[in-house]
């Protein structure tokens, strides 16, 4: 194995005593709640878009934030060598990331079919 990675792994899994809760934590589990706080905060998104528009909706930035989210807790789980964490977020990824695709796809079929709508009269001045 490559020694830089191992020292590095090493050092970011050593446990500290945090002074305030007197907890165990390592520096990965900061990787783990800031993964969680990213994927928490869509929800927080979907909220402030709903109450503007009155009514439930799920805006873009809800899949980019889920995306995000579960990736950086993946990454966490993998470094945690911890196969449920794993399966618990990998697969969603592949869901959120093709909402978004048919979001753009949905967007871009009008545009693309637009030109061909105008009437003869118009299409031939």
């Amino acid at each position: 194995m490559n020694v830089p990675i191992m020292l590095a792994a090493t050092w970011i899994a050593q446990e500290h005593r945090d002074p305030v809760f007197g907890l165990d934590w390592t520096y990965l589990d900061v990787v783990g709640f800031l993964g969680q706080a990213v994927f928490s905060f869509r929800f927080i998104t979907q909220w402030i878009a709903s109450e503007k528009k009155g009514e439930s909706v799920i805006p873009v930035s809800f899949w980019h934030w889920s995306i995000w989210g579960s990736l950086i807790c993946c990454a966490y789980w993998i470094m945690q060598r911890k196969p449920v964490g794993i399966l618990a977020y990998l697969p969603n990824v592949f869901i959120y990331w093709r909402n978004l695709y048919l979001i753009k796809k949905h967007r871009l079929a009008p545009t693309a079919a637009a030109p061909s709508q105008a009437p003869k009269e118009e299409a031939s001045r």
